[in-house]
């Protein structure tokens, strides 16, 4: 007789028991994190994942796996193997904004001056950053004038401690990186919720600009002497030319 196998002793295979899975190590700040993922997996899927692990967001991360390794390869093709150690970077997003969180007491200045309407150059908290002048490396501003994003970072500008900043708009990557002498902040556009400009009483070539990284008012990055000339174009390109 012909022997009959029951459906049972041949199961079809499901997507998930396919699933090649690697055990590997994650570095990030010092701590080390065991990581078990589908080998075959994105590497945008592996930074969701880690994006509960190790609390910095999908879009901050930086997987190093000789060298940077892109969103859209598999960990296989990245070169994630058992046993590999592989370096994760990039800031939490709370650490991004308390660098440009003020303090209470600046909080209640703005408050006081947002209330009264006053221009953003006249309000306390900006005016003691202006009164010190137009920094000596400012790029020239042009009036009435719309130019395109230079190729090479904006600088000779100052945050509201007098720092000097610089702004590189890494288009490719959709990110806006905030660079000062301590650090650079990389920011996902799409995390930007809105900015903000006056032209500077007479500077009007020059603008103060609110750079917000979160949800409120005060999570505004601001930067003093920034080229009128870039400014729409700075909005264009964060927000997208479509944001009035």
């Amino acid at each position: 007789a012909k022997e009959v196998k029951s459906p049972s002793s041949s199961p079809s295979p499901s997507p998930d028991v396919t699933k090649e899975l690697v055990k590997f190590v994650v570095i990030y700040n010092k701590n080390k994190y065991d990581i078990e993922f589908a080998i075959d997996e994105t590497v945008a899927k592996l930074k969701l994942h880690l994006q509960n692990i190790i609390g910095v967001p999908q879009s901050l991360q930086k997987v190093m796996i000789k060298g940077l390794a892109k969103d859209e390869k598999t960990l296989r093709e990245s070169g994630i193997c058992q046993g590999a150690k592989v370096m994760v970077v990039g800031s939490k997003l709370d650490d991004v904004i308390a660098v440009s969180t003020p303090s209470s007491q600046v909080l209640s200045d703005e408050k006081a001056s947002s209330s009264s309407k006053e221009p953003l150059c006249k309000q306390k908290n900006h005016k003691r950053v202006i009164e010190r002048g137009v920094p000596d490396d400012a790029l020239p501003g042009i009036l009435n004038t719309k130019e395109p994003l230079p190729p090479f970072p904006l600088c000779g500008m100052v945050n509201k401690s007098g720092g000097k900043v610089r702004l590189t708009f890494k288009l490719e990557l959709d990110q806006l990186w905030i660079g000062t002498k301590e650090r650079t902040e990389k920011i996902p556009m799409s995390s930007i919720k809105s900015i903000v400009s006056e032209p500077i009483e007479g500077h009007s070539q020059y603008h103060i600009m609110g750079i917000q990284l979160g949800t409120t008012e005060a999570s505004r990055y601001w930067v003093y002497w920034v080229p009128a000339q870039y400014i729409d174009s700075i909005k264009d390109a964060v927000l997208g030319p479509w944001v009035v």
